[in-house]
């Protein structure tokens, strides 16, 4: 009988309890006794850095919301040029410093590609480019959806001022793509009252999963 190992432990601002475990090879991620993510299940992650790198120019600024166990990352930076800027906003030091002591095997390593900078900081901080500074991509993976999991204050991300502020630190032409456990038709519907547009796309947990059990609302800046 294989046991679940238990390899670290934090408490958030907001009180919450994460627990890093790890069974039979694979990582679990769970808050307050439920799971947030695990290394089973990365395909939404990575059609999310799909979708959002699809038309990537020349010398791109990319920032991702939210390090999770780096899948997101991962396939960035293998649509990504080498000479890219990858920015990764991740509000918690533990998940970066777990990271790079549980989980190099996974991607852990990629937190120290010579492309990637990461900011131990609120994402809603880095929205407040302008001019050269914006970026070309933005794609945020934080706290499960526009229903907050893990910090209330991230539900500021979704909301209209949010998804402004998400606008403005865009290229005209650049991506943002928000990841989100459910459908979710308010949140569509807000999008599109912001850009003017909105896709929402089906995603599997798993590449095998028979359905799609995740959502991802793609909007350009026109």
């Amino acid at each position: 009988m294989k046991i679940t190992r238990h390899l670290a432990t934090c408490t958030t601002k907001d009180g919450s309890v994460l627990v890093l475990q790890e069974h039979d090879g694979h990582f679990y991620l769970r808050v307050d006794g439920v799971q947030l993510m695990s290394t089973t299940a990365s395909s939404s992650e990575q059609t999310m850095a799909e979708l959002a790198c699809s038309n990537l120019p020349k010398k791109p600024r990319v920032l991702i919301g939210g390090l999770g166990f780096g899948f997101t990352l991962k396939r960035v930076l293998e649509l990504a040029p080498a000479d890219a800027i990858v920015e990764v906003a991740e509000l918690l030091p533990e998940i970066v410093a777990w990271n790079r002591e549980f989980l190099g095997e996974v991607n852990g390593t990629l937190v120290d590609d010579p492309r990637v900078i990461i900011h131990v900081r609120d994402v809603n901080d880095l929205l407040n480019r302008s001019g050269a500074d914006r970026y070309h991509v933005i794609l945020l993976d934080v706290d499960n959806s526009p229903d907050p999991l893990v910090q209330r204050g991230n539900a500021r991300l979704y909301n209209r001022s949010g998804l402004e502020r998400a606008k403005a630190a865009l290229h005209p032409g650049g991506r943002v793509v928000y990841w989100s456990a459910n459908q979710d038709k308010d949140f569509a519907r807000s999008v599109e009252k912001v850009f003017g547009n909105v896709e929402c796309v089906g995603a599997k947990a798993y590449p095998k999963a028979k359905r799609f059990t995740h959502t991802l609302f793609v909007a350009d800046r026109k």
